[in-house]
């Protein structure tokens, strides 16, 4: 008697009473023998469900889910209130060619002059654009087979590295050769398709990418699921010219924060080795901060573009859930899950999110979107615009931190945001970040298990890496119950959200709560569990997975010992334009803080 706890109607709450409540995993961290050992057990019959019913009851989990009386109903799919024309936009035609997109995309950019870039060596460490590659390929400085034939070296030169560190999962020469081929003698003709046409880019291991196979870094998906043709967005892109370099590393399944991977071997953060990516999109993040692809594309269900963004010093981007046709990735029946871009600036991931967006005809259907939309960079009022937004940002969570670093790192873009451009910052309230993480694992972990169960249970799941493993233990120890209540949660966090935005245009955090963990040795062979530090990577990207809502991450500067840091700014509904417009401004506010990765590739202009 006396365990019931009733909520009290979301519309009732007295925000003034909320109480930030710091988190506090308590789960052990485990790698080499003792992880493996751990699996077996938490795997048996009778002492499994044991102790993961016990690490729920240190969590909470019970208490938020079972325990509670929730008056809201269940909202199992992202719902929206119809949303405001979005100020000093261009409007995109989702349904129309994608180079048509991209050539309207192009015309929202500011002026820009690759030619005095090329030709000048003293600027500070910045990352080619796609408007250099463009530049050096119509000019005939390089043809897009000379570049291949660079990033085939670097790719060959890793591959013999051992331990074994790979980008890519899949990787066929003679394939990329075939596709710079076709793009260069288009430039030779003079009929490039698009300004990504010979643009390099990754696709994460959960996408179609055809000849290829997606394993998602596991050792048998491609057993079980044939790819035939590319995803819907790879599709879109490959129409602009874009050349697939193959398949990226990646966290096997998605299903971690760090980028470990015992199958494949480990990608290395380009910004320091001994230290992990982020995942679970890590190839492709490495890929592109290490200059070996203008782009890539990964997928993000729990902030698995914008963790491994984040920390490699990139910019990710997650659009709105339903924004982009999710056909064509392992993950295209979850409620939370986006394919997005991964690039070195803001500019490359507006080029190649106006490629690959559209959505399916159920989610028009269902959702009624807004039309998607791009800011106008190159219009004299996007300066008043900018100077219009009101960020809001929720002091006690946005300094809960590993280190003050970070935080002081966000503040000060924050600060900078203000001098020159008068956004002004107006402190929030975000109510019940307990229960929204609960309700995120219980609706990403029952979706993940409803996909795997059949295959699992066909013996498969014994060849998943003990990582995978634990979390599946975990996904089925939920129950129809328990997934219900998470959906109830999600629409009180909603409500309390659309509140919020009607007194702001963004949410403003940190990216992630710590810069990129180090990698332990043992860890490389067996994989890892450690909780809090996912807790940590996770803090404060799953509101945008759960609610569906866009956001994006941008490099604002690095720690004492040279890790980036990144920040987040997260959007209205179908708000993509307005958070690429901000993240615009603040990355030229800190572009001269820029620094060269160390594992860096000049695949453009080689030394």
């Amino acid at each position: 008697m006396g365990k019931k706890r009733v909520m009290v109607p979301v519309e009732q709450v007295d925000l003034s009473t909320v109480k930030y409540e710091q988190e506090s995993i308590q789960a052990p961290h485990l790698t080499g023998f003792l992880f493996r050992f751990f699996v077996r057990i938490v795997e048996a019959p009778l002492i499994g469900p044991s102790i993961i019913s016990i690490l729920k009851k240190s969590n909470r989990v019970d208490e938020m889910l079972r325990n509670t009386a929730i008056p809201e109903e269940p909202m199992f799919k992202p719902e929206y209130p119809p949303q405001e024309k979005e100020p000093s936009v261009v409007i995109l035609d989702e349904d129309g060619r994608p180079e048509d997109r991209v050539e309207a995309a192009l015309n929202c950019l500011p002026n820009y002059d690759p030619a005095a870039c090329w030709g000048n060596s003293s600027f500070p460490f910045q990352y080619w654009k796609i408007r250099d590659y463009a530049y050096a390929y119509r000019s005939g400085k390089v043809t897009p087979s000379m570049v291949a034939e660079n990033i085939i070296s670097v790719i060959e030169e890793i591959s013999k590295k051992r331990p074994h560190e790979p980008l890519l999962i899949s990787f066929d020469a003679e394939e990329v050769r075939k596709q710079a081929s076709a793009s260069t003698h288009r430039f030779e003709a003079g009929n490039p398709l698009s300004i990504l046409d010979g643009i390099f880019m990754a696709i994460k291991d959960d996408i179609d990418c055809y000849p290829h196979q997606s394993k998602g870094a596991t050792t048998w998906m491609h057993e079980v699921r044939t790819v035939k043709e590319d995803a819907v967005c790879v599709s879109r892109l490959r129409s602009c010219g874009v050349i697939f370099v193959g398949k990226a590393n990646m966290h096997e399944l998605g299903m971690g924060t760090t980028g470990n991977n015992p199958n494949y071997g480990t990608t290395r953060n380009p910004h320091a080795p001994d230290r992990y990516t982020g995942g679970s999109s890590s190839g492709p993040a490495a890929i592109v901060a290490s200059g070996l692809c203008a782009a890539a594309l990964g997928t993000d269900g729990g902030g698995s573009v914008r963790i491994p963004s984040s920390l490699c010093g990139v910019v990710g981007l997650k659009s709105t859930y339903g924004r982009t046709d999710m056909k064509g990735s392992l993950c295209d029946s979850g409620t939370v899950e986006i394919i997005g871009p991964i690039a070195s600036t803001v500019e490359d991931a507006m080029l190649v999110y106006a490629a690959m967006l559209g959505s399916s005809l159920a989610t028009k259907i269902r959702m009624r979107p807004s039309p998607p939309c791009l800011p106008n960079l190159s219009s004299y009022d996007d300066s008043n615009t900018l100077g219009s937004l009101r960020l809001g940002k929720y002091t006690t969570w946005f300094n809960d931190v590993h280190s003050t670093e970070i935080s002081d790192k966000c503040e000060d873009a924050l600060n900078l945001l203000s001098k020159y451009h008068g956004c002004e910052t107006i402190e929030i309230v975000v109510p019940e970040l307990q229960e929204m993480r609960t309700a995120h694992v219980v609706s990403i972990g029952s979706e993940c298990i409803a996909s795997l169960n059949p295959d699992c249970l066909d013996g498969k799941g014994k060849r998943l890496t003990c990582d995978t493993r634990t979390n599946l233990a975990l996904f089925r120890s939920f129950s129809a119950g328990d997934y219900v209540a998470a959906q109830c949660i999600r629409r009180r966090l909603m409500h309390y959200h659309m509140e919020i935005f009607k007194k702001v245009d963004v949410i403003v955090t940190p990216t992630t709560g710590m810069t990129a963990p180090k990698i332990p040795p043992s860890a490389l062979k067996s994989g890892e569990t450690d909780i809090p530090v996912t807790g940590y990577l996770m803090r404060f990207v799953i509101t945008a997975n759960l609610l569906g809502f866009p956001a994006i991450t941008v490099p604002v500067g690095y720690d004492k010992e040279g890790l980036p840091i990144g920040l987040q700014l997260i959007g209205r509904p179908w708000g993509e334009a307005t958070i690429l417009r901000l993240a615009s401004a603040v990355e030229k506010l800190c572009w001269e803080t820029k620094k060269k990765p160390v594992q860096y590739y000049d695949v453009l202009r080689p030394n």
